[in-house]
C-alpha cells in the first residue's frame, strides 16, 4: 500500500490556505467541504478552489510551490489554476471582485496579533 507523499507544512500556511478557502466560500456560496472534497467536486466548486489557489498566491505573496504544499497538490495543478484565474481577470468585475478579496486577506492577516487569555 502506497500512502500519499506530503510535505510538513507550517501551521500558520494551513490556516492561511483556509482563509482563502473560506473567503472564496463566503463569497460564491460554494461551501469549503465542496471545494475541498476529493472527488465529484462539480466545475463550480473546482472554479471556486482553483480561485482560493489564486487568492492564496496573490495575498499572501506565495510561490506556487508553497501555495501547492499548503493545500496538499502539486505545483502544476496550482500553476494551471493560477493561469486560469489570471485569464479570468479580464473581466473587469472579476478584476474588482478578487482586488477586494485580496485586500480583505491581507487585512485580516496584517492585523496585529491578539493575545487570548489562558
Amino acid at each position: 500500500m502506497t500512502e500519499d507523499y506530503r510535505v510538513p507544512v507550517a501551521e500558520t500556511d494551513r490556516i492561511r490556505a483556509a482563509l482563502a478557502v473560506q473567503l472564496i466560500a463566503a463569497a460564491t456560496g460554494v461551501s469549503a467541504e465542496r471545494m475541498c472534497a476529493r472527488r465529484h467536486r462539480g466545475s463550480r466548486a473546482c472554479r471556486a478552489r482553483w480561485l482560493a489557489l489564486y487568492l492564496a498566491h496573490i495575498a499572501f505573496g506565495w510561490p506556487l510551490e508553497r501555495v501547492g504544499h499548503a493545500f496538499g497538490l502539486n505545483r502544476a495543478t496550482v500553476s494551471a489554476a493560477c493561469r486560469w484565474a489570471e485569464d479570468e481577470r479580464d473581466r473587469p468585475a472579476l478584476d474588482v471582485w478578487l482586488d477586494r478579496l485580496e485586500a480583505c486577506a491581507r487585512d485580516i492577516c496584517d492585523a496585529p496579533a491578539c493575545d487570548l487569555p489562558t
